[in-house]
């Protein structure tokens, strides 16, 4: 019987796709990064056939692909393949001073938007009806447009009274027949109406981007003739199924640094510290505790949209290999030749100085290449540049840490080069091996996870923690976590404001390492 114990990790980027195969003991058997195409499957194909050619005849051994991707950001943030929406909130007649989409970038709202209607309906904090259903108003809302391709749904305090939401789900589907996509918002976000109902209706903007690139990792897993599942890493660094990934979108956006971060925990063997990823345009940092990203507790802005779901807390800064050094005014960034570096960069052969240049002057290596001779103001300015980037570095680190000076900071990515080997801010440097594919190796070693929430008095703290906690392993369970090994790795307690007794609403997420399969164990 022989072990079927390899995993693949594919990190999509907007500049690279990575990819790794990693054996059961977690060691990197082979690794490559390649250019991410403009139609996706082509990157995912490449980095795929470029680790199973280093395995050879232990392709076989492959049981499972794992992917990582910020496609769904860029979708957003670039505005484009996104489906048109209809909103429908319930719960007038409150909450109508502020409509849906409110706030949101006009070139974005006019993209997405077949719609909105403001409709009787919702629940007060303690599950009491504002108003009865208004079933007629939402089918006249929905016969009186001219077309649109899925419907999101948000009523007040639906995630702790959902039935509202899911008797509009069952008219809209008898409506309009069983194939119409509905999105409820008490799937994709906790309480907070605005910040829900927006990353619900953007989940469901994204359906078909979601859905190509679920196309894309099926397609190429065939076309290798891998007997392989398939995941989707999530925000929280834990998997998901492609069906799952495709229904809610919005749960892969911030995968790419959570990545990043557990890989980065990874390979250097820390579970607690500081992670800087340094691409090609921007350096991202987080912080990874107990070996998860830690996450955000304010709401994110996605593209100019603020929303509430779950996010690594992760601070961007216009730093990378490609950012451009501005000779005559010393400025340094945000401008970036990115993907073009092998063709603008000085060390390239271009005539645009940047800071891998400016690493090159200063003594890091790049195979094969030598800087040009350079005139006396070109090499001060990159010599300066180093100095803004740890001046930078230093700032961002201390905002992370929030006072630890002793955190070590682990250094991943293909511009770690640009991190100088001591900070102020941070504890010891690490970079270790692999580090260039590090969100790769963070989606190979992914868990898989659930999570359940359980709103109660405060007298009854220890029931619903108990509760919460049976729920979100058996959701683990369910979603593929080894049921010997699945434990719970968060329990988060929010007080409850406006009610007439002291209440707490429990978040337990558990995760667990996936069951490990056989040959004669076959995957479905």
């Amino acid at each position: 019987m022989t072990a079927r114990d390899l995993s693949i990790g594919v990190d999509v980027g907007g500049t690279n796709t990575d990819a790794v195969v990693l054996d059961g003991d977690g060691r990197v058997l082979a690794w490559t990064k390649r250019a991410t195409t403009d139609d996706i499957t082509g990157g995912i194909r490449a980095g795929i056939r470029d680790v199973l050619a280093a395995i050879g005849d232990d392709r076989s051994r492959v049981s499972r692909v794992m992917l990582g991707t910020t496609h769904a950001t860029n979708a957003i943030v670039q505005r484009r393949q996104l489906d048109r929406v209809a909103m429908i909130r319930l719960g007038a007649p409150a909450a109508t001073e502020y409509p849906p989409l409110t706030g949101w970038p006009e070139d974005l709202k006019s993209m997405v938007l077949a719609g909105s209607a403001m409709l009787g309906g919702g629940h007060m904090v303690d599950g009491t009806p504002i108003a009865p259903l208004d079933r007629d108003g939402i089918l006249r809302f929905i016969d009186g447009l001219d077309g649109f391709d899925a419907i999101a749904v948000a009523g007040i305090f639906s995630p702790t009274s959902p039935e509202q939401e899911l008797e509009v789900a069952e008219l809209l589907r008898g409506h309009l027949g069983p194939d119409v996509r509905v999105f409820l918002s008490q799937d994709i976000g906790p309480t907070g109406l605005l910040e829900r109902e927006n990353a619900t209706l953007l989940n469901a903007a994204l359906y078909s981007v979601a859905r190509s690139v679920t196309a894309a990792l099926v397609t190429v897993v065939a076309e290798e003739g891998l007997d392989a599942t398939t995941f989707f890493a999530q925000n929280d660094g834990t998997l998901m199924s492609l069906d799952y990934a495709a229904q809610y979108p919005v749960l892969t956006i911030g995968s790419g640094p959570a990545n990043s971060i557990r890989g980065a925990a990874y390979l250097s063997g820390h579970d607690d510290a500081i992670v800087i990823d340094v691409g090609g345009t921007t350096s991202d940092l987080g912080v990874v505790v107990g070996g998860f990203p830690r996450e955000s507790t304010l709401p994110r802005e996605i593209g100019g949209v603020r929303t509430n779901f779950r996010m690594p807390d992760v601070l961007s800064v216009g730093i990378g290999g490609g950012t451009v050094v501005d000779v005559e005014s010393g400025r340094v960034g945000p401008q970036s030749v990115g993907y073009r570096i092998d063709r603008e960069g000085l060390l390239f052969g271009g005539s645009t100085p940047t800071l891998t240049d400016a690493a090159a002057m200063a003594g890091s290596r790049v195979a094969g290449r030598t800087l040009p001779a350079l005139d006396a103001r070109t090499a001060s300015a990159l010599e300066q540049a180093l100095a803004v980037v740890a001046d930078r570095l230093e700032e961002a680190v201390e905002r992370l840490s929030l006072g630890r000076m002793d955190f070590p900071l682990v250094v991943v990515g293909g511009g770690g080069f640009l991190v100088p080997d001591r900070l102020a801010s941070a504890g010891s440097i690490l970079r270790p091996e692999h580090g260039g594919v590090a969100n790769a190796v963070g989606a190979a070693i992914s868990l898989a996870g659930g999570r359940a929430d359980q709103m109660a008095p405060m007298g009854e703290r220890e029931r619903a923690i108990e509760q919460a906690s049976d729920a979100a392993i058996a959701k683990a369970i369910q979603a593929g976590a080894d049921p010997l090994q699945v434990s719970v790795v968060e329990v988060i307690e929010t007080h409850v404001p406006y009610t007439t007794q002291p209440t707490i609403t429990v978040t337990v997420k558990a995760a667990g390492p996936l069951a490990r399969l056989t040959a004669d164990a076959p995957v479905h």
